[in-house]
């Protein structure tokens, strides 16, 4: 696509300068898969590509690159990253909890038209769009420094989200009996939380196994405890990405569950997590700033 000449030439600028130590953005691996790249030097700008097979929500390493290193507690370089619309949010979300500063970080945006399905899995860049993708009427990142792409009038979507409608047209027991039976499958191989980028606590809760309130088990009320505390994590930080569920090896509906919670938040506060750096509604009723 075009937008691969804008990108590598940005990025060759902003390491040549100095204004960045690292460009985080995507590339063609060995067998032509769509993958996360991370590139140190101008050289290696050229690297980077952009099509419709970038998949993967780079956020997701803003916080583990942006962490004070060393034994000094240094303070690390400025780091450019590639952001989609959907992505743009999550660095709001982030921001609105002070996991960096904005200043540390240099927004590449990148105008898009849709994702296609079985990015980063194949070597495919054409095709039908994922799910997400189909109901999104998003074109340009709500954040950026430099914007790359035409700003496009919003799209025709797939209007409703029949799979969240189906959801709720159950009765709470055939709810329950839908989502044990989900939970039953899930291997905790972390997957999900590992593409997350809302999941950046240094220990997670549900990995320790001393934790109080979950075990690290596979019996299916660890499993229920681990997704649903997960979920209720996420309402109000989740942007809607899906790379939770992308990656389940179980196709375990996970962005279901995720969209749910952000129906009542879009309807209880009038709130989109994301949309600009301002904390989740429920952050802010449990920090005691809503009393």
């Amino acid at each position: 696509m075009p937008y691969t000449d804008e990108i590598q030439a940005k990025a060759r600028e902003l390491l040549s300068r100095g204004q960045t130590a690292c460009v985080i953005g995507y590339e063609a691996g060995p067998r032509g898969r769509v993958r996360p790249a991370f590139i140190y030097s101008p050289d290696d700008a050229g690297r980077l590509v952009w099509n419709r097979g970038c998949t993967h929500n780079l956020t997701t390493y803003l916080c583990q690159k942006l962490r004070p290193h060393g034994h000094n507690g240094s303070k690390p370089g400025r780091v450019a990253i590639v952001v989609k619309p959907c992505d743009s949010r999550a660095i709001n979300v982030l921001l609105a909890e002070n996991q960096f500063s904005r200043d540390q970080v240099y927004i590449i945006g990148v105008t898009c038209d849709g994702i296609v399905e079985g990015a980063g899995f194949k070597s495919i860049t054409e095709g039908p769009l994922q799910k997400r993708c189909q109901q999104c009427s998003e074109h340009v990142p709500v954040i950026y420094d430099v914007l790359i792409g035409q700003p496009a009038p919003s799209g025709k979507t797939s209007g409703e989200d029949k799979d969240l409608a189906r959801l709720e047209a159950m009765s709470p027991v055939e709810r329950a009996e839908f989502w044990l039976s989900q939970f039953d499958r899930c291997i905790r191989c972390y997957a999900c939380r590992q593409a997350c980028p809302m999941c950046n606590c240094p220990t997670c809760l549900y990995e320790r196994d001393d934790s109080l309130w979950v075990g690290a088990g596979i019996r299916v009320d660890e499993k229920r405890t681990f997704h649903l505390g997960r979920a209720y994590h996420l309402a109000g930080r989740c942007v809607g990405c899906d790379e939770c569920e992308r990656v389940c090896p179980m196709q375990i509906p996970i962005g279901l569950l995720n969209r749910k919670l952000a129906k009542e938040m879009q309807t209880m506060f009038g709130f989109r997590a994301g949309v600009a750096p301002v904390p989740s509604p429920i952050t802010t009723i449990l920090n005691g700033e809503g009393s």
